[in-house]
């Protein structure tokens, strides 16, 4: 079992950035982070793979938001730039141990681990 922990939420203006944090008690094969907003879906918005580095990102984000991982914290980041109000939602990190194929990390039916989530607004 896995523990995913998030922090770093909170409310910024349009045009601000945040840093959100996800402290992970075990390794996993991908982190991903997704958002849900009020009403809506869990959408992905980026990956990283451990093994390598590799990261993916939704277009929405992309240009704005950079996922990162730190090996020896066991700690993946995503720092959010140039936020936007249609930019608030939770935000949870997810964690999946083993490897996958088609594009498995933006389905959050592919992960393992889920944190809690962390509240993200952005005031216009």
């Amino acid at each position: 079992q896995v523990q995913l922990v998030e922090s770093g939420g909170g409310l910024v203006q349009a045009g601000g950035s945040l840093r959100l944090s996800c402290a992970a008690s075990g390794r996993t094969f991908t982190a991903g982070w997704f958002r849900q907003a009020p009403g809506k879906e869990r959408e992905f918005v980026a990956a990283i793979r451990w093994s390598g580095g590799r990261t993916y990102y939704a277009d929405p984000v992309k240009g704005r938001f950079t996922c990162s991982g730190d090996n020896a914290k066991n700690t993946v980041y995503l720092q959010m730039n140039n936020l936007q109000p249609e930019d608030t939602a939770v935000y949870y990190c997810a964690g999946r141990v083993g490897s996958g194929i088609f594009n498995y990390w933006v389905n959050p039916n592919e992960y393992d681990y889920w944190g809690q989530g962390t509240q993200v607004t952005v005031s216009s």
